[in-house]
């Protein structure tokens, strides 16, 4: 835990090494304060909030309830929001999450439970709002108010513009935000147009604050309001004004405050303790980047002066003996000496360093490309999939879990017509197949879970184009491989906790493939977290492995979300045109998810345009900063560097 001031954070920060250390901690805050509460015999009043953040925390307040006897009995709760119009039942409405999440499961009594009604009509809604202020200050206003953050910076519903003086009211929402909220929808239409919220002036007015961003998806904000000027554009940022916030972040979400990004900053200004800096040669790659970035040169044409007015005088000291030339020149052989076109080693020794050949290596290695989803082998390193199989190597790629919750019914239908008309030419009943996936579609409401066939015919329509994708870049089909792992077959957006019976699927095959190389997605900020489950899977069975796979070597990928920061790219491997466009066309076999995916996230674009975006965004910063020109780099990043720096 970091719990280090500095002069670039206007709302005190804490930093935990992961979001479960941070939710047990918060949940140990609003316990101590409920049984402050108690000992003085007043009510506790608590502002709560939902999403994917405070999961984490109400399990352990349950568990607190039920393993350490903290009782709700004093607790008075207000929401923060619910959308609007919304049926209580509904599985997205926040009355349902609260109560399944928290309310069900600990003795709160139920009248002292409130939350804003999405049931109401219009005409209703503003004498409500005026209720609900009253309500809260009769009750003594609010002694805690636990908030997350969305990615327009909104806290509550309160939306960009919205007022430091606003009062609990009906707002439009964003349209980022209803984006943001398509995954849980199964569709951004199916999205609420309204909600109701408490204002910013009504949780300014909390005696205590906490707020928490996990996940790298809150990387940008979480600085942006913690470091940034107060605007309402950013409507978190008016929590810079309050007296007892705190901002709680895990490292994962921490990594864009200065303290991470430019820490020789704050040491410039005497500020050392926990920031104290190693200078080293991973330190020295991270300081050269930054700069050069910020004043716009080369790393070659970097000068004294440069590392002088930037804070990095020590820097030279300590790694060029005083000479930023010796610096300069160490970081780009660095950087240089990452960017190959043999992703898995063995060129030729008598052949020049080619990044296009279609030789074969010399030495034939055993990898294995773990997919969560179907598509993100091909999105994320669809090239580098095409020139380890060009080189000679054996690829095996392993698609852990179905996908299927990812296509539309109308897909799944029209796949079952096919089969229908196929099976009038080769015989068998397709006719009755047809029938029951169109009935089950029918039946169907909004969040529920698919029928047997209907979820059958998804999961084949994902393995096809999974498969098809896999040969498209030269992989045999013998060694293409499904392993439908138990946690993510719930058929809902959420899913079962990591089991053993996962971890022991994907340790089989390891040992059965004996890999000489592995890639696992790093790509973590996916709508429903199933990348970070896949690669606990992963990790967790690392260890075991380790002693019959001695050499194994692990690199992350990304690019279907995210890209990784240059400063811990382990290998670079750079695309032609030509091979972008292969890249491009094995994309396209995903034809469930081309046009518009079922969960796109916030951005609008297709995956196919993010990753060659990202992949020629990656090559134009390599450029700026003196290298060669390429179209495309897609990068990776060692397993080893990851844990090293203590992000995983």
């Amino acid at each position: 835990m970091n719990n280090t001031t500095n002069p670039y954070e206007k709302i005190p920060v804490k930093v935990f090494n992961n979001s479960r250390c941070a939710s047990v901690w918060i949940a140990g805050e609003i316990s101590q304060i409920i049984k402050q509460k108690q000992a003085q015999q007043l009510p506790c009043v608590l502002g709560l909030a939902t999403g994917s953040t405070p999961i984490q925390v109400y399990k352990e307040l349950i568990r607190l309830h039920k393993e350490e006897g903290l009782s709700f009995q004093n607790v008075i709760t207000f929401n923060l929001d619910e959308y609007f119009p919304i049926p209580k039942e509904s599985l997205h409405s926040y009355y349902h999450f609260m109560h399944e999440n928290l309310f069900n499961h600990v003795d709160i009594k139920k009248e002292n439970i409130h939350i804003p009604d999405g049931t109401l009509i219009k005409e209703q809604i503003e004498d409500f709002c005026q209720y609900y202020e009253n309500l809260i200050l009769e009750k003594g206003g609010l002694d805690f108010q636990l908030l997350g953050i969305g990615s327009t910076g909104h806290i509550g519903f309160n939306e960009p513009g919205s007022s430091i003086n606003s009062k609990t009211r009906l707002i439009t929402l964003d349209r980022k935000t209803r984006a943001d909220a398509s995954s849980s929808f199964y569709g951004i239409e199916n999205v609420p147009k309204y909600a109701i919220t408490m204002g910013i002036g009504t949780i300014l007015q909390a005696k205590k604050i906490i707020i928490a961003a996990f996940t790298e998806g809150k990387q940008k904000i979480a600085s942006t309001v913690i470091e940034g000027a107060i605007s309402s554009q950013y409507p978190a940022t008016f929590l810079q004004n309050h007296k007892n916030t705190l901002f709680v972040l895990e490292r994962a979400s921490a990594q864009g405050l200065t303290r991470y990004q430019a820490p020789w900053l704050l040491e410039a200004q005497g500020l050392k303790g926990e920031l104290q800096i190693k200078y080293d040669l991973s330190t020295a790659k991270k300081g050269v980047i930054w700069l050069s970035q910020k004043v716009g040169k080369p790393i070659l044409r970097l000068q004294q002066e440069d590392y002088e007015d930037n804070g990095l005088l020590e820097l030279i000291t300590q790694i060029g003996q005083g000479n930023c030339g010796i610096v300069n020149l160490t970081v780009f052989r660095e950087l240089s000496q990452i960017i190959t076109g043999w992703p898995a080693g063995g060129r030729p020794d008598k052949l020049p360093e080619s990044y296009f050949t279609q030789k074969k290596a010399i030495s034939k290695q055993k990898i294995i490309i773990f997919s969560p989803h179907p598509d993100d082998d091909v999105i994320c390193m669809g090239g580098t999939m095409k020139k380890l199989t060009n080189q000679g190597h054996e690829v095996h790629v392993v698609y852990m879990v179905s996908g299927n919750l990812a296509v539309f019914d109308f897909d799944a239908l029209r796949f079952a017509d096919v089969l229908k008309e196929t099976q009038k030419m080769i015989g068998g009943n397709g006719e009755e197949f047809y029938e029951k996936v169109k009935k089950q579609i029918k039946e169907k409401k909004l969040g529920e879970v698919d029928g047997p066939d209907l979820a059958y015919i998804k999961t084949v329509i994902r393995r096809t184009e999974a498969r098809s994708a896999a040969l498209c870049t030269g992989v045999e089909e013998q060694n293409i491989h499904f392993l439908d792992l138990p946690f993510y077959e719930t058929g809902k957006s959420t899913k079962r906790p990591l089991g053993d019976e996962d971890k022991k699927i994907v340790k089989d095959i390891i040992l059965k493939i004996q890999p000489d190389q592995i890639y696992a997605a790093g790509d973590l900020t996916d709508p429903h977290g199933t990348h970070r489950v896949c690669l606990e899977s992963i990790l967790a069975v690392l260890p075991q492995v380790k002693e019959q796979l001695p050499n194994l070597n692990t690199l992350l990928y990304r690019g279907a979300w995210q890209e990784w920061e240059l400063d811990k790219v382990t290998m670079a491997v750079p695309l032609s045109p030509d091979e972008l466009y292969e890249k491009r066309i094995a994309i396209f076999k995903h034809q469930s998810q081309k046009d518009r995916p079922m969960f796109p996230g916030s951005d609008s674009r297709e995956f196919w345009q993010r990753s060659e975006s990202r992949n020629k965004e990656t090559a134009r910063l390599f450029t700026n900063l003196g290298f060669v020109n390429y179209e495309a780099l897609e990068c990776f990043v060692s397993l080893d560097v990851l844990l090293l720096l203590g992000e995983l």
